[in-house]
């Protein structure tokens, strides 16, 4: 028996516990960081392309402003495939129909996205530096990326609608483009990120006012067009000229776009036309952002 003198002894009764439900903390705080790190992701992306969509309409709104410069982007592509069906026409001796179809090709991304999204972007680049838009961007909240992207979607608006325009012109002659449709489209993207990304190289490396844009183009684009196949097929070309023409990214894109809009080629057909324009495309976006880059941080130690 215990000691009844020993005050210190405590009986040993059993203890009752309320039964009580175990959460895992651990969980509990894990799922919700990972929520909050979701929804700060969507918040992100959506303030991104808020920003985009933003810069973009300022573009396009100015653009649509100026209606002398609109028109001359409505001209310009229709009138050269009105030219490009007529002499085919007339030299191939072919109807009215196939030389639209077979000249839409090569006014398209041979002329058309060549001056309004490789010359469009080089002179919105310099108009903007200009204007010190880009000493107001290091104050507002709109990030570069932004910018640069919303310039981008602007100019991809305006091929798109170029090529809307140069497809509803060869469709009203009887012109029949029965080739795939996404890969008409995907060749199109791809040489308007092509363009854009070389514009922005061209306007921030080597353009200081907007007297520079007329001489870039011309100096750079004339020759690319003529090697390409833009103003003359490429089969009445020496074979010296067609190998050279093979690191053409003019040569990709109209062959491609021929391939697939008038041949009815498949992706097996054009796939090393769309293999070059997808490298070449990647690597003009990439050296764009970096020159782009280059160019807010010089402008933002002026």
């Amino acid at each position: 028996m215990p000691n009844a003198g020993n005050s210190s002894f405590t009986p040993q009764y059993p203890v009752v516990l309320p039964t009580v439900k175990c959460y895992n903390v651990q969980n509990r705080k894990r799922n919700l960081i990972e929520r909050f790190a979701g929804l700060r992701d969507c918040m992100i992306i959506t303030k991104l392309l808020r920003e985009v969509l933003a810069v973009a309409q300022r573009i396009l709104t100015e653009l649509l402003r100026r209606r002398r410069s609109l028109i001359f982007w409505i001209a310009f592509p229709a009138s050269m495939l009105v030219m490009n069906s007529l002499i085919l026409q007339e030299r191939a001796q072919i109807t009215a129909a196939e030389a639209y179809q077979w000249s839409a090709a090569p006014t398209l991304v041979g002329a058309a996205l060549f001056f309004s999204c490789l010359g469009g972007s080089i002179a919105t680049v310099v108009s903007e530096r200009e204007q010190q838009t880009l000493k107001r961007l290091f104050l507002s909240p709109l990030s570069g990326v932004s910018y640069f992207l919303g310039i981008f979607v602007a100019h991809c608006c305006i091929g798109l609608g170029q090529a809307l325009l140069v497809w509803a012109i060869a469709r009203s002659v009887g012109a029949n483009f029965s080739g795939s449709l996404i890969l008409a489209g995907l060749v199109i993207l791809l040489s308007i990120a092509a363009y854009v990304g070389l514009g922005f190289i061209l306007g921030t490396q080597f353009a200081r006012r907007t007297e520079d844009v007329n001489a870039l183009t011309a100096t750079f684009g004339v020759p690319l067009l003529l090697l390409g196949g833009a103003f003359l097929p490429v089969s009445l070309f020496p074979d010296t000229l067609i190998e050279l023409a093979q690191y053409n990214p003019i040569y990709h894109m109209i062959l491609s776009l021929e391939g697939v809009t008038t041949n009815e080629d498949g992706i097996g057909e054009v796939f090393p036309h769309l293999t070059f324009l997808t490298v070449f495309s990647g690597a003009m976006v990439l050296l764009g952002w970096w020159a782009y880059r280059q160019m807010l941080n010089k402008e933002r130690h002026l």
